[in-house]
């Protein structure tokens, strides 16, 4: 029973594998068929692919060999621009170079013109600045201006050049050229030029100002200095005809900037304006004054008498009043005469009778010293007025008539001059003033030093006693309004 169980059990499992293995070969066959089916279907995808790319791959090919042959034209374009570059750097660092030097050649000539035009206005004489002084100012301003181009520059520079060249060419043998000139009284005259050499001349239209051309600081228009005499008819035949005669200085300028300097005290004292006649009449005072106390002291040394003050020391001393007193009556000498004086009414008071003869006798050395003390103040100050005065008129020229430079410097020429002459007559007034008070000093010392070895000697009487009436002495040397009132006074013997 178990034998035939078993064999049905494996027929049973025969007969299940085989219908398990037939329906895995027909699901296997089914899988193969349809690999087979995509593979095929694969292997045509892939061939129209391929034949796709191999349609496309010759026009990328061929556009590749363009591309490759544009990328080798570029690069050689690129090497030649490159060369070109370089060659273009190097000429540029040529150029730059060249144009460098260039500009230091034009930078050179263009302060050589510059100075050429600054040292010729120095050099020509100040006249002829009125026909040639535009074309110095344009080129000296041509190198100063920034708003100018190069070429501008340059003009104004050879056109300063060309008027040069014309004036030397024209300088030879004479220049005459028309101009206007300032006269000594600052009058503006029109008239005619004459150059030659150093020295240049000019005669004014209807026989104005003639004479020889000064130049004058900060001015075009120079000053005309007459000549004398014969000279100045001579200037003027050379100045209108072209020819005549010219004096010859041999010392190279020296004499004729002598001739046009000179000039004496009434030329100063009428440039010096309305206030020298004050100044003229301070320093008259001043000089007799100081003249008139030179020759009082020259007096009063003369009638020193020492001996006479040794005589009247020793009458008073041997008691002898009268003798004393008699010797300072005729005496001459100031110190007798002030001591005489104060014993002569020593019974009033001895010591207010020697102030008062001391004042007195003092009095006749201080006369003129008020004087000199007066100018020495005023005159400076009159100095100052003429300098304002100077100063007033020469701005009063320069708000009006710009015209006449010669009448501004003359203004403060007198403003100058005024002062000069103010302060000279201080300083020259100052050292007799100071002279005259050591004099005065020196006097009074010595009237002092002789009071008081007269109040030594005389020996009045111890008791009080009333001074007597004063009465005026037909021998005395002081006005009676200079006596001394009696007064009561102690004395002791």
């Amino acid at each position: 029973m178990k034998l035939i169980s078993a064999t049905f059990f494996a027929v049973v499992l025969a007969a299940t594998g085989a219908a398990r293995q037939a329906a895995g070969e027909q699901t296997m066959s089914r899988v193969s068929r349809s690999a087979e089916q995509e593979l095929a279907k694969s292997i045509e995808e892939l061939n129209q692919l391929r034949q796709r790319i191999s349609n496309e791959k010759i026009p990328l090919a061929q556009e590749l060999t363009n591309v490759e042959e544009r990328l080798t034209q570029l690069r050689q374009e690129h090497e030649k621009t490159s060369r070109l570059v370089d060659s273009g750097n190097l000429e540029i660092s040529s150029t730059k170079v060249e144009m460098k030097a260039r500009q230091d050649e034009l930078t050179y000539v263009s302060n050589l013109l510059d100075e050429y035009a600054r040292t010729f206005e120095s050099k020509v004489n100040v006249s002829e600045l009125q026909y040639c002084g535009e074309a110095i100012e344009s080129a000296k301003q041509a190198t100063e201006n920034n708003t100018l181009s190069l070429p501008e520059k340059f003009s104004r520079q050879t056109t300063f050049t060309d008027v040069t060249i014309k004036r030397l060419i024209d300088a030879i043998g004479g220049l005459r050229f028309a101009g206007v000139g300032v006269d000594l009284t600052g009058a503006v005259a029109h008239g005619q030029f004459a150059i030659i050499g150093p020295v240049a001349l000019f005669r004014g239209d209807g026989g104005g100002a003639t004479g020889l051309v000064v130049p004058q600081s900060g001015s075009t228009r120079p000053l005309i200095r007459p000549l004398e005499g014969a000279m100045q008819l001579g200037i003027a035949s050379l100045v209108d005809g072209g020819s005549g005669l010219l004096p010859l200085d041999p010392s190279r300028g020296a004499a004729l900037k002598a001739l046009v300097q000179k000039t004496n005290i009434k030329h100063i004292f009428e440039k010096g304006g309305p206030i020298m006649w004050p100044l003229l009449l301070a320093s008259i005072l001043a000089m007799a004054t100081a003249l008139e106390r030179v020759f009082f002291l020259m007096g009063e040394r003369i009638k020193r008498d020492p001996t006479a003050l040794d005589r009247f020391f020793t009458a008073v001393t041997q008691g002898d009043t009268d003798g004393a007193i008699g010797i300072s009556k005729t005496s001459k000498f100031y110190v007798v005469r002030a001591l005489g004086y104060a014993l002569q009414h020593k019974e009033q008071s001895l010591a207010n009778a020697l102030l008062f003869a001391q004042a007195q006798e003092l009095k006749r050395f201080r006369r003129g010293i008020s004087i000199l003390d007066t100018v020495i103040t005023l005159a400076p100050l009159l100095g100052l007025l003429g300098t304002v005065t100077g100063m007033m008129g020469s701005f009063s020229l320069i708000g009006g008539d710009l015209s006449a430079p010669g009448a501004i410097t003359g203004g403060i020429a007198e403003a100058l001059i005024a002062t000069a002459f103010g302060l000279g007559i201080a300083i020259t007034s100052l050292l007799p003033f100071n002279f005259l008070n050591t004099r005065m000093e020196d006097a009074r010392h010595e009237i002092e030093s002789a009071a008081a070895q007269l109040e030594l000697l005389v020996r009045p009487t111890l008791s009080v006693v009333p001074a007597p009436a004063p009465a005026q002495s037909n021998h005395s040397t002081y006005p009676a309004h200079g006596v001394i009132h009696p007064q009561p006074k102690l004395v002791k013997s």
